[in-house]
């Protein structure tokens, strides 16, 4: 099968990999240069015999609407249905509508009514959130209501998102581990694939500003059959039954990212995509074909039950100086080979590209990512550090406790 993925970036490459092991045909659009078979055509031009959308912002801008129209076979939700990613405000109204286990929240486009709705919230943190789409970073967590009232006057002002802040949701704080499940569904049914879990503060010990993601592994020790099919009962069928009800025919990724409470576990937010860098833990472990389960989706009829390797994965985010902030690009990354030559190690790239000698550099925030896979959690994680210590550029960013302690 050819397989046309849309994205630049670790996940579209997780991708790339895991589709590459069943001899599928794979072109990544507008990829990067440490993807093979990366090209810079529109995606609608591309023959393929499946269109696989990595990237948020193409799915809300209705991407794959528009491909559906040109008669392709798309795996992604339409514009519709990545409103539950596109929207916090609309996802949540979901959930309650569902009847889906999560946090107390409200809605607010206006400062006073806000800031009165956050006082009236007891501590010990503070949650405030962009409405819109911002790659990972509009979600502020604080123990300091002043901070917490501060976010919400320069988001509501626009001047931490611009547009995706004019809206702001606020909930109260969910206390207990947070793990992600991403389900595979055709618009009627979905299948779980391994829990993973993110690791998303900049620092280690889950310090500084929230990131796109520094790290992740899978499977999860304390998340077993049964709580995953619990899950599956109380947030992804229904969730899939109220979309329906509205219309929506939801045929692609549905990530729920969960909080493990006291009470049982709750929905923090919907993803309408593969997460990023939760795909690279999980996708290794997959031993059936990613191919054929996504086609099956993508046409409405998930025939088969996706099967797992009894192993462990672990993935560490290499970031350039600055991140998430302002970063310094251009600089020479060493010791790629010495790396991937690591048993069980497979490199994923992002921020790059090449210089006048064909040498990749950097270019961004998240430059690559190492992913190793092990018989289990410790030998995995040990095989990533051992492959990063081999990659170096000037300033360099990792987090050094990935899956620590998992």
């Amino acid at each position: 099968m050819r397989v046309c993925i849309v994205g630049a970036g670790g996940r579209e490459h997780a991708l790339a990999h895991a589709l590459a092991r069943f001899d599928h045909q794979v072109v990544v659009t507008p990829g990067n240069p440490g993807i093979a078979g990366s090209v810079p055509d529109v995606p609608g031009a591309i023959d393929a015999d499946l269109f696989v959308i990595g990237p948020e912002g193409p799915l809300v801008d209705g991407l794959a609407d528009e491909l559906r129209a040109a008669g392709r076979l798309v795996f992604g939700p339409g514009a519709e249905g990545a409103r539950i990613e596109g929207s916090k405000a609309w996802m949540k109204q979901l959930l309650v509508e569902a009847g889906v286990p999560t946090a107390a929240y409200g809605a607010f486009d206006e400062v006073e009514s806000a800031i009165a709705f956050l006082r009236s919230l007891d501590g010990p943190r503070w949650v405030v959130k962009t409405d819109g789409l911002a790659a990972g970073k509009g979600v502020l967590v604080t123990s300091e209501r002043a901070e917490a009232e501060a976010d919400v006057r320069a988001k509501l002002s626009g001047e931490r998102f611009g547009d995706a802040g004019r809206t702001v949701v606020i909930e109260e704080f969910l206390d207990g581990p947070e793990v992600s499940l991403l389900a595979v569904c055709d618009g009627h049914q979905a299948v779980a694939l391994t829990p993973a879990q993110d690791h998303k503060r900049l620092g280690d010990g889950d310090t500084g500003p929230n990131t796109g993601g520094m790290g992740a592994f899978a499977p999860v020790p304390t998340v077993g059959a049964d709580m995953v099919e619990e899950v599956m009962a109380t947030a992804v069928r229904p969730t899939l039954e109220r979309l329906a009800a509205r219309g929506i025919e939801y045929r692609g990724v549905l990530y729920a990212g969960l909080v493990l409470t006291a009470t049982g576990p709750k929905v923090l937010e919907y993803n309408a995509r593969f997460g990023d860098p939760e795909t690279q833990v999980v996708l290794p472990l997959l031993r059936s074909d990613l191919g054929q389960l996504l086609a099956e989706a993508a046409a409405g009829g998930l025939e088969h039950q996706p099967t797992f390797s009894t192993g462990a994965a672990v993935t560490v985010v290499c970031a350039a100086e600055g991140y998430p902030g302002r970063v310094r690009s251009g600089d020479r990354i060493d010791g790629l080979d010495r790396a991937a030559a690591v048993e069980g190690v497979t490199l994923g790239f992002a921020g790059v590209e090449r210089d006048a000698r064909g040498r990749l550099v950097t270019k961004g925030g998240r430059i690559l990512d190492v992913t190793a896979v092990g018989p289990d959690l410790d030998r995995a994680r040990a095989r990533a550090y051992e492959a990063v210590g081999h990659i170096s550029w000037p300033g360099r960013h990792i987090r050094t406790d990935i899956a620590q302690g998992a």
